[in-house]
């Protein structure tokens, strides 16, 4: 049975999608077969594996709204282990048919993913950065949810409504959704509120930041790194596109944590 892990924060620009892709992909080198599954209407971790709207005519819309199953909408990425299951812009208009339909929309993506868990290793979550249907679906049918925080002014700030949310889809929907972790990212070493975020985040939070070893910290941060910015534009994974690059090897480290 694979594990589900959503990554998410309502805060937009933190580093979710660029978490999602790359950790995804870290854990598919590291020989576990993983799902990248994109529920953010803007699609970004879609093209950022390399896939334009005219590669592919369905989507996870479909497979919300009834239309298709999961399986059928699956696409091969370049690494062997590694599938994803993309997104479109489409998505935006999804709260709406759901409201008209009158379902119950919680538990819709949780029930979808049932028919191919057993395929993989690991299902990792891009949810859109809101705190809407789709990332209530997310974290539903997720075992964990990571949270990812940019190391800038107010990093903080907006934790608490993330908290609540996973308090109150634990009180309602899945009562077995854990925060797996905080992830410090776009770290500065030059930046002093970079330096402050991740003296807050041991402070209040040591237990649930990422250990690693050959950390300066002892745990996992993502830096600013050009390479890792880069990256999407050649709709690669940092990894395939400079694999020794520091963006890469502390997302490498991340899934080493991960599968402990």
């Amino acid at each position: 049975m694979s594990e589900v892990i959503t990554i998410a924060n309502q805060k937009g620009g933190v580093g979710k999608t660029t978490t999602a892709v790359n950790l995804a992909a870290s854990l598919a080198v590291a020989e576990k077969r993983v799902l990248l599954l994109d529920i953010d209407p803007q699609a970004n971790a879609t093209t950022g594996l390399g896939f334009k709207r005219s590669d592919y005519e369905f989507n996870i819309y479909h497979v919300l709204t009834g239309r298709k199953n999961i399986s059928e909408i699956i696409l091969k990425t370049e690494l062997q282990m590694l599938d994803i299951a993309p997104s479109n812009i489409g998505l935006v208009g999804i709260e709406q048919e759901f409201n008209e339909q009158n379902r119950d929309y919680k538990n819709i993506l949780k029930s979808k993913l049932a028919t191919i868990r057993d395929s993989y290793d690991y299902i990792i979550i891009d949810s859109p950065p809101t705190l809407g249907i789709l990332t209530i679906n997310a974290l539903t049918a997720s075992d964990s949810v990571i949270i990812p925080i940019q190391c800038e002014f107010y990093a903080m700030e907006g934790l608490a409504q993330i908290f609540n949310t996973v308090k109150v889809i634990k009180e309602t929907t899945n009562p077995k959704l854990a925060i797996k972790g905080f992830l410090p990212t776009m770290y500065s070493s030059q930046n002093n509120l970079s330096k402050e975020t991740v003296a807050d985040l041991k402070k209040h939070f040591s237990n649930k930041l990422f250990k690693a070893e050959n950390c300066e910290d002892g745990f996992v941060i993502i830096p600013r790194n050009v390479k890792l910015a880069e990256s999407p534009s050649f709709g690669k994974p940092v990894i395939l596109y400079d694999i020794k690059s520091s963006g890469s090897l502390a997302y490498q480290k991340l899934a080493h944590s991960i599968m402990g």
